[in-house]
């Protein structure tokens, strides 16, 4: 099911094998996505042909200046008929919420997407609802132009297990999503090849995946450094590390395992702790970037003989 899922999600979304991996990495460990790059290189497309193939609700909101919480997050409306406050449900009510250029709204909006990411819930007027499974965000912004945006807290960011930047395609792919262009393949033709219950069904077996005391103690020491690195005013925080070992267990199990490898944890600790540091500014002026200040990182830990 995961082949197939993966083979369908790249016949639409071309030449970016790497980002559909991750992606659905996060999928399957329960996390969210932040896709960072420049505009039109398919970044709306992953997301719905992700909710076409495993046939769940696909909702799409457009950060803008005025976009209000309850946009987000819903509202009650008093029914005359009834003399009773009626909750109407706001975007968050899907299971894959597309959430557009996050960073072009204002910080109160931003953050009310805190609780449904970090609790699977929303809480309006003080009673609380849960939101429908397997839920997701992929949030998407531009690193290029920053007029009229609002950065994204350190808190915000932590709530995503990873932080993705697809890029362009090579030639060869460019010319091939051309050609489908023509033929009139794109996201809306993207047929499904599983259901929400399978993807639950699987999140439950990510979570029984093996994981060594000696890996685990891998996981750890590379958090840990990015705590002391002198180039990072800003290291990985304990969820750091829950998300490093849970995105560890789904990579594992994509690749067909039911226990992890050092190389699993290695493939999925940029991603994941790419947003989650900040670099001195002594750093930033050297030319360091985080992701070779986590690169160094990673060479100079000591990987497991098991």
């Amino acid at each position: 099911m995961i082949q197939k899922l993966r083979a369908r999600i790249n016949s639409i979304f071309v030449g970016k094998e790497d980002v559909v991996d991750n992606v659905l990495v996060c999928l399957l460990a329960g996390g969210h996505v932040l896709l960072q790059d420049v505009p039109g290189v398919g970044k709306t497309t992953l997301a719905r042909t992700l909710a076409d193939s495993i046939r769940c609700s696909f909702g799409r909101i457009q950060f803008t200046p005025d976009t209000l919480p309850s946009d987000v997050v819903g509202t009650t409306v008093y029914n005359m008929k009834t003399q009773t406050f009626d909750y109407h449900e706001g975007v968050v009510m899907h299971q894959i919420l597309l959430a557009d250029e996050i960073n072009r709204t204002s910080p109160k909006t931003q953050s009310s997407l805190l609780e449904a990411m970090a609790e699977g819930q929303v809480t309006v007027d003080g009673t609380r609802y849960p939101l429908p499974e397997p839920f997701m965000v992929i949030a998407t912004q531009n690193p290029i132009e920053f007029v009229g945006t609002y950065p994204l807290p350190e808190a915000q960011l932590d709530r995503f297990m990873m932080c993705l930047s697809v890029g362009y395609p090579a030639k060869e792919q460019e010319l091939v999503m051309a050609r489908n262009f023509l033929a009139g393949a794109d996201a809306e033709a993207a047929e499904s090849v599983c259901k929400a219950e399978d993807i639950l069904h699987m999140r439950k077996k990510v979570s029984e995946v093996h994981i060594s005391e000696g890996i685990l103690s891998y996981m750890q020491n590379l958090v840990d450094l990015t705590r002391q690195d002198s180039k990072l005013q800003l290291g990985g925080s304990p969820r750091a590390l829950l998300a490093l070992v849970r995105a560890s267990q789904a990579k594992a199990y994509l690749s067909g395992r039911n226990f992890v490898k050092p190389d699993d944890v290695r493939d999925v600790f940029l991603p994941v702790l790419h947003h989650r540091v900040l670099l001195t500014a002594e750093a930033r002026i050297g030319g360091e970037t985080g992701d070779s200040v986590l690169t160094a990182l990673m060479r100079t830990a000591k990987i497991p003989k098991e």
